[in-house]
C-alpha cells in the first residue's frame, strides 16, 4: 500500500488546494486575471476609437470623444430612430386596416345572421315524394365547404396558425444617447477642449509617445494616474491639483481671467492605471462548474 503523502487521493477530504488544481487543469470553474496598464484606455483617447483624439470634445459627464467619431455615432442613432419610426407607422396603418376589416366582417356576419333568420320564417313547399339522402339531412359534413377552407387553414403552415403573430414594434424615442454613460446626449452638449503638447516642435505621431500632454497652467505631465479637469471658459485641460490649489481660491480662469462658476470645472473621466488602489481591473470568464 502506498504512503498517504505520495497518494493524496487516499484522503477522505477533497481539499481546497486539490479542488483549485483540478479546476485549473480540467478547464472548469471561473478563470480570473488582472488586467495591466496596456489593457486600459488612455485619458486622452476617444472612448469609441481608443486612439488619441484629433479634435477632442467632452460630454457633460466628462467622457472624451473624437468629434468625428461621436458625430458619426449620433448620426447612426438618428438613422436607427428614423428606421424604427417608419416600421412603427407601418404597424399602426396595418393595425388600423385590421380593425376596419374586423368591423366590416362583424357587420357582414350580422347581415348574414339576419338573412338566415328571415329565410327560416318563410316555409318552402316540401315534396312528399322526394327521397331523403343517406345522411338524413341532405347537407355535406365536409369541414371545407361553405368557405370554411379559409377559416380552417392547413395546420402545418406556421404563419397560418393562431399562435403566429407579428412582433409588436414599440414607439422609438427620438433622443440620442452617450454610448459610454447611456445618458441623453445632444450635439450642442459637446464641449470642445484643447490639450497642451509637452513638446510642440516634435512632429512624431502622438500614439508613439508615452507622455503627450501637460497641464496648461503648471506644465505637469498628464497621464491616467493624474486626475484632470476641463475649464469650460477656455477649453484647457488642467490637473485637479491645480484646480484645488490655485483656481478654487479666487474662481478665476488662469488663461482668460474670467470668473468661473463651480459648473465651469468639469472633471475628465480617465482610464485605469493597473494599480488596485486606483481601480480594480479584473477580467473573469465563467465556465461550467465541476461536480464534486
Amino acid at each position: 500500500m502506498t504512503r498517504h503523502g505520495k497518494n493524496s487521493t487516499a484522503s477522505a477530504v477533497y481539499t481546497y488546494h486539490e479542488k483549485k488544481r483540478d479546476a485549473a487543469t480540467s478547464g472548469f470553474g471561473t478563470l480570473s486575471k488582472r488586467l495591466g496598464k496596456d489593457s486600459v484606455k488612455g485619458f486622452d483617447c476617444c472612448c469609441l476609437t481608443l486612439q488619441p483624439c484629433k479634435e477632442p470634445v467632452v460630454t457633460p459627464d466628462g467622457y472624451l470623444y473624437d468629434r468625428e467619431a461621436i458625430l458619426e455615432c449620433l448620426l447612426h442613432q438618428k438613422r436607427e430612430v428614423a428606421r424604427k419610426m417608419k416600421e412603427y407607422e407601418k404597424q399602426k396603418k396595418r393595425q388600423s386596416k385590421e380593425l376596419e376589416e374586423l368591423a366590416e366582417a362583424e357587420h357582414r356576419a350580422k347581415v348574414e345572421k339576419f338573412e338566415k333568420q328571415e329565410r327560416t320564417l318563410s316555409s318552402a313547399p316540401i315534396d312528399p315524394f322526394k327521397k331523403p339522402t343517406e345522411s338524413g339531412t341532405g347537407e355535406t359534413i365536409s369541414n371545407m365547404s361553405s368557405g370554411k377552407a379559409k377559416a380552417l387553414p392547413s395546420f402545418w403552415v406556421p404563419s397560418m396558425t393562431p399562435q403566429a403573430k407579428a412582433s409588436q414594434v414599440e414607439k422609438p424615442e427620438k433622443k440620442t444617447y452617450c454610448p459610454t454613460s447611456g445618458k441623453p446626449l445632444k450635439l450642442k452638449d459637446l464641449i470642445s477642449i484643447e490639450f497642451s503638447l509637452i513638446d510642440e516642435t516634435d512632429r512624431s505621431p502622438l500614439i508613439s509617445k508615452d507622455a503627450r500632454y501637460k497641464c496648461a497652467v503648471t506644465h505637469d505631465a498628464l497621464s491616467n494616474s493624474v486626475p484632470c479637469a476641463v475649464l469650460k471658459s477656455c477649453g484647457k485641460v488642467v490637473t485637479m491639483d491645480c484646480v484645488e490649489r490655485l483656481i478654487r481660491k479666487d474662481m478665476l480662469c488662469p488663461i482668460t481671467g474670467k470668473t468661473l462658476k463651480p459648473d465651469d470645472i468639469l472633471p475628465l473621466q480617465r482610464g485605469g492605471t493597473g494599480y488596485s488602489k486606483v481601480n480594480d481591473l479584473k477580467a473573469s470568464t465563467p465556465k461550467p462548474a465541476m461536480q464534486t
